[in-house]
């Protein structure tokens, strides 16, 4: 299994976190060209080699050019991610993040997630933080991700709702649950955007995880700190127990069987589902007593999505009841690639597992690609294998 433990020893930051991925090996291209799949303009992408305390770190910069000044509510964020061509499974993940990054604003504010508009988390720097941050783990095939205990701050900052503490409301909401530690730094170490996605992404907080390191990144923060180095440390690798024979981990099946509610209905559902964090959602046709004509729904996820997945199926559907249950299950490691085609560039995903190795482009990507070229879409599938088989030789 791919993960990423963040050594957060001086907080954490959107840019931080994108410098530390880009440092242990994220093409920053790659990177770029993903993001330029957001209906967003007037921003520019750059990264520079830097020094904090002696040590070498990469610094991450969105140059945000486009002179708005836009206060968005999470309603306007969700259509600028659900209206890119970015993969469907980025665009979960970058919800996710925006998501708990409202529900905390909504808390420390109390008012309702829909009356939260954002500020500096709504500029078009901060959303290229956020969606970056997907994009980055997804890229780079990260399937686990782990923290260190949170170092919080102190002192207070300025910000567009006055002054505030440091933690900063929104930003201590978002790290209820998490192990956080002192410290004597009278500066903001933690951003909301940055407590947001290490909070979202992290499955565990806590000492390095038993690991194989392969790669080992440093993302710069902006100021330089007298008293430690300002900045955020990620070690990429596998976790020890992997073999030839795949990735073993486990997840959560719910199953449910529904013989009296319109097929109509079900498109729908699934597409809730898959929004809401499912890895996948499907109906099997099935019959059940006395010869009734029925679906089965199954949705495979994550432990800690099964709750409330759970939740949104007695919502959504006529159903009384849900079943759970805990399944192994061997998966390949997974690396994505930016590949450059005659077309245009695709993503392509590499899965390996001892002398495994398979090589899927993304559908969406060559299904927009083939529209526009109106070509085959066979042939821009096999540009896609061919450019990434030429990259590799």
């Amino acid at each position: 299994m791919r993960i990423a433990y963040f050594d957060c020893f001086s907080g954490i930051s959107g840019d931080m976190f994108l410098g530390a991925m880009v440092d242990a090996g994220l093409d920053l291209g790659d990177l770029e060209s993903e993001l330029r799949k957001l209906p967003l303009e007037g921003w520019e992408l750059s990264a520079s080699d830097v020094k904090r305390h002696s040590i070498a770190a990469t610094k991450v910069d969105v140059e945000d050019n486009s002179g708005e000044h836009a206060h968005r509510h999470l309603s306007d964020i969700a259509k600028i991610v659900e209206g890119s061509s970015l993969d469907d499974e980025i665009k979960r993940c970058a919800m996710r993040i925006f998501t708990s990054l409202a529900d905390a604003e909504a808390a420390a504010h109390r008012v309702t997630r829909e009356q939260i508009h954002f500020h500096e988390v709504g500029a078009i720097d901060s959303i290229v933080d956020i969606v970056g941050a997907a994009i980055a783990v997804y890229l780079m095939g990260i399937q686990e991700v782990y923290a260190s205990p949170i170092p919080a701050g102190r002192g207070f900052v300025k910000c567009a709702h006055g002054l505030m503490p440091l933690p900063a409301p929104g930003t201590m909401e978002l790290l209820k649950d998490v192990p956080i530690q002192p410290s004597d730094i009278e500066k903001e170490l933690v951003t909301p955007t940055g407590a947001a996605i290490i909070s979202t992404l992290a499955s565990s907080f806590g000492a390095i995880p038993r690991m194989t390191v392969d790669a080992i990144g440093y993302g710069a923060g902006g100021r330089d700190l007298e008293e430690q180095p300002n900045m955020l440390r990620v070690l990429l690798g596998t976790k020890n127990g992997d073999s030839a024979s795949g990735v073993a981990d486990s997840i959560t099946i719910v199953q449910t069987n529904i013989d009296d509610q319109s097929p109509e209905a079900f498109g729908y559902v699934l597409e809730l589902l898959m929004k809401r964090g499912a890895l996948d959602a499907y109906f099997t046709p099935i019959m059940m007593k006395k010869s009734r004509p029925a679906y089965q729904l199954s949705v495979l996820c994550r432990h800690d999505d099964a709750k409330a997945l759970a939740a949104l199926i007695l919502e959504h559907t006529t159903t009384f009841g849900v079943r759970m249950w805990e399944a192994s299950r061997n998966t390949l490691a997974r690396e994505y690639h930016a590949v450059d085609t005659p077309y245009g560039s695709v993503t392509v995903k590499v899965g390996m597992a001892g002398n495994v190795h398979k090589v899927a482009p993304e559908f969406e990507d060559c299904r927009r690609l083939a529209e526009q070229a109106e070509a085959p879409i066979r042939d821009v599938y096999a540009a896609a294998v061919c450019g990434y088989e030429d990259s590799r030789a």
